[in-house]
């Protein structure tokens, strides 16, 4: 139950909007992103904030908490895989983690790119730009990696320290059938939403 002894981490917040309205419930709420300015300085005066590069620092330094949300950060790690096989270790036992993510086959998964990304990352970004002459945020293997909705279920549940509780699409979770569909699963789902949590026994 979320509430005063409920401690939650807003996992490269941005703006910090899952973690404010966490606050409103009353929970206890750590902000951290790679730059904490992105928080808002309301944001910022109530509540911790931990400038925290997801890349490149153990995950340990973050402490342990009972919810973990990661949104629209995870197409953004170098090595995502590794992340997620160590994310046990800021959880409680019995802690849940939320992730949700733009994964690359979706038709946003280029990001500002879209849907040039269809052509392949790389070769989709080179005709962009050629297309459009300017500059995207997100380029291929340096800040945006292509990420498979199939691989990380797998990942999920062959974890020894983590188990799926719900997988949906994000912005229609009635929907949530298509992520039992391979393939059609990866083009349909614009942004993928799993609720995971923590093994009680895993350390």
């Amino acid at each position: 139950p979320l509430g005063p002894t409920f401690r939650a981490l807003d996992l490269g917040c941005g703006h910090g909007i899952f973690g404010s309205e966490l606050m409103k419930t009353g929970c206890q709420v750590t902000f951290a992103d790679v730059d904490p300015n992105y928080i808002p300085e309301s944001l910022r005066a109530k509540a911790p904030h931990v400038a925290f590069d997801i890349d490149r620092e153990p995950l340990e330094r973050l402490g342990q908490y009972d919810l973990v949300i990661s949104s629209n950060v995870f197409e953004h790690l170098s090595r995502a895989s590794e992340f997620l096989s160590t994310v046990h270790k800021i959880l409680t036992p019995n802690g849940y983690f939320y992730l949700s993510w733009t994964n690359g086959l979706s038709p946003w998964g280029g990001h500002d790119f879209s849907p040039f990304h269809y052509l392949g990352y790389k070769r989709g970004y080179e005709v962009w730009y050629k297309l459009f002459k300017r500059k995207s945020n997100h380029i291929p293997y340096q800040n945006l990696f292509p990420t498979y909705i199939g691989k990380v279920l797998r990942d999920v549940r062959n974890s020894p320290t983590l188990s799926l509780v719900a997988a949906a699409p994000r912005y229609y979770t009635e929907l949530a059938f298509l992520l039992h569909i391979p393939i059609a699963r990866e083009f349909l789902t614009w942004n993928c939403a799993l609720l995971i949590k923590r093994k009680g026994d895993s350390k």
